[in-house]
This record gives C-alpha cells, sequence and structure tokens, in this order.
C-alpha cells in the first residue's frame, strides 16, 4: 500500500515534469511548481528538501516516461530491426506525444545542465549510457541470431542513432517545423533496415 506521503510526492512529480522539460531547471519558479499543483511552498518542500530534489526525481520520471513508452512499442515487433525501427517512428511524431512535446528530456536536460548543474548533468549521461546499452545488447543479439550483419559496429550504429534523433529534435525545436527531423528519421529507417544480415 502506497502511503499518502508517497501520493502527494508522485502527484507533485506528474504535475511538474512537463514544466521542467519545457522550461527547464533554472527557468522553473517556486510558482510555477505551485500553480502546477495546487499545493502551497511548504507542501512542496514538505515533500521534497529542495528544488535539486524535485529536479532530479523530475528527471527520473520524464525519462522513464519515454522508456515505457518504447519498450511497449518494441514488445509488440518481431525482429531486432522492427525493434530499432521503433526509436525513428517515435521521434518522428515526437510532438504528438504528451510526454515528449517539449523535446526529448534528456537532451534538454542534457544542454541546461552542462556546466551548471552537476547532478542533472549525470543523470543525462546515465540516460545516454542506458539508451546505448539497451541498443548494444539488441545488435549483439541481432548479430549472433543473424538478423544483424556479423560485422557490425555496435559503437558506431548507436552513435548514428542517437545523433540523428537528437540532432532531428533540436532542429524541430529551433526552427519550428520538421523537415529537418523526417528528413533524419527518413535516413535512419534506411539505415537501420540496411543492418540485415
Amino acid at each position: 500500500m502506497i502511503s499518502k506521503a508517497d501520493r502527494t510526492k508522485q502527484f507533485i512529480i506528474e504535475k511538474i515534469a512537463p514544466i521542467f522539460n519545457c522550461k527547464g531547471y533554472a527557468c522553473t519558479s517556486l510558482n510555477d511548481m505551485i500553480v502546477a499543483t495546487g499545493l502551497t511552498k511548504g507542501s512542496i518542500y514538505g515533500n521534497f528538501e529542495s528544488k535539486d530534489e524535485v529536479a532530479l526525481a523530475v528527471f527520473d520520471y520524464n525519462f522513464q516516461l519515454v522508456v515505457t513508452h518504447i519498450r511497449s512499442k518494441m514488445e509488440t515487433r518481431n525482429s531486432i530491426v522492427e525493434k530499432l525501427l521503433v526509436y525513428p517512428e517515435t521521434y518522428r511524431n515526437y510532438l504528438q506525444l504528451p510526454f515528449l512535446q517539449h523535446g526529448c528530456p534528456v537532451m534538454n536536460t542534457a544542454i541546461e545542465a552542462d556546466g551548471t548543474h552537476p547532478q542533472l548533468k549525470a543523470k543525462a549521461a546515465n540516460a545516454i549510457q542506458f539508451w546505448r546499452s539497451s541498443m548494444e545488447r539488441q545488435l549483439n543479439e541481432g548479430m549472433a541470431s543473424g538478423e544483424i550483419k556479423s560485422d557490425s559496429n555496435t559503437n558506431e550504429i548507436c552513435t548514428v542513432i542517437i545523433s540523428l534523433i537528437q540532432g532531428g529534435v533540436m532542429q524541430t525545436k529551433v526552427t519550428g517545423n520538421t523537415i529537418a527531423l523526417n528528413s533524419g528519421m527518413d535516413y535512419l529507417v534506411r539505415f537501420i533496415q540496411n543492418l540485415k544480415g
């Protein structure tokens, strides 16, 4: 049974998560948190020691939303290539997903926290490593089963996939259009399909 305090903490995290992903750590004010939750300053800081603690919990929550979505899509796919194609499918349509409408929380946090917030930067770095490790496992499994070319360079493939996705999302956020994102995702689909063994 979840306690009332844990329910309140979860409520605060869920209400504040989109604001942190949109405005970032530095620009999210206490007033933003009060308005989003309908709680008082005392209620918020009665559940969290500081804004830092809120931000770290919110990052974990936002990242888990992305992971859960991608995992659920991959579970419906049969081959490794089909599973990898979930990435371009998801990010091509990221504006339609409520938890990604303001961009990828990993990229947003990495950019803002670099040089300003070591704990958030570490969270973003760990998230990227988790992403890479997940893809590397899939690629190694695919090479072992013959689904993926046996001479594939997993480090290179992971770098290309992450770079194309994050670069496409960044360009869409800056320009307000999806031309670069769609071009990048079209290329990424071909790149992944060419990995077939």
